[in-house]
């Protein structure tokens, strides 16, 4: 049976010992997977979602990519408590729209 996108990203992965770059791990399942450069254009958004959402990978930042079992729970999990929300600026935007709503003529 043929391999998925991701379990050849995540073969080559297991033979590296460090995170590698997107489009450098993407050049490397095309070859493998011997993709034609169309093959490679209309996969790329497919492969980057399926990455994205494997469990076995994580974004270790500068868009590298790395198997998560080399990192520790606090490596790769975002504090969500540190992320601050302007809730005041979310206001003023909406007021904006409704602003430009009632300017438009139908």
């Amino acid at each position: 049976m043929k391999k998925s996108m991701v379990d050849v990203a995540y073969d080559l992965m297991s033979t590296k010992k460090k995170a590698i770059v997107f489009l450098k791990l993407w050049e490397e399942v095309c070859q493998v997977m011997a993709f034609t450069k169309q093959q490679e254009e209309d996969n790329i958004a497919q492969f980057y979602s399926d990455l994205s959402l494997d469990d076995r990978f994580v974004n270790v930042g500068e868009n590298k990519w790395d198997l998560r079992e080399r990192h520790t729970y606090h490596e790769v999990v975002v504090d969500t408590e540190e992320i601050l929300i302007d809730e005041e600026a979310d206001d003023d935007y909406e007021e904006d729209d409704a602003a430009k709503a009632g300017d438009e003529e139908f």
